[in-house]
């Protein structure tokens, strides 16, 4: 799974759908040729935004990331209601690296620094979507949607979604999910 999605992620310009068992390498999988896109090509904007439906699951993914990025000195920046202002004024100020964000959150950037956003989305590539199937069929996931059509007016180009799963139970709706409007 993990070399097909890496493989997937580095040479096609899709949006890509990782499903496999918890804990079964994921994100690793979606953030490996991320990073190495941003390390090869760095921009003064976020270049990955990771969407998480639960403050908890950006938490934990927040270390295992940082880890990733350390090396390679990418920054990795959480924003939800429990994360740091200065973390978050830091990126405003510089914008760079992963951006990891809640959808309320999403909101909330979006109506109280939406002067902002230009400078800090213009090079976003990707979106990660992770526990994509949490978004399906829901007010939450139509709001998500919304949102991510809102963000993208902000970026260059659309940026390639990458929704992550153990638990899809139908593919091909959260493809089209993912990809709701194609190009």
């Amino acid at each position: 799974m993990q070399s097909a999605a890496i493989l997937a992620v580095f040479d096609t310009p899709d949006d890509v759908l990782i499903t496999a068992a918890t804990a079964g390498g994921k994100t690793e999988a979606a953030f490996l040729p991320i990073l190495s896109r941003i390390h090869e090509a760095p921009a003064a904007s976020v270049q990955a935004l990771y969407v998480g439906p639960l403050k908890a699951l950006i938490n934990n993914q927040f270390d295992r990331l940082e880890e990733l990025c350390r090396k390679a000195e990418i920054p990795v920046t959480k924003w939800h209601g429990d994360a740091s202002d200065s973390g978050k004024d830091r990126l405003v100020q510089s914008p760079s690296g992963v951006l990891q964000i809640t959808p309320e959150s999403i909101e909330s950037l979006l109506l109280n620094r939406a002067r902002f956003l230009e400078p800090m989305l213009s090079g976003l590539e990707f979106v990660v979507i992770d526990e994509v199937h949490t978004f399906l069929d829901s007010d939450r996931g139509l709001q998500l949607r919304s949102q991510l059509e809102r963000l993208g007016r902000y970026s260059k180009k659309r940026p390639r979604r990458i929704g992550l799963s153990a638990t899809i139970g139908d593919p091909e709706q959260a493809k089209r999910w993912l990809n709701a409007d194609p190009a």
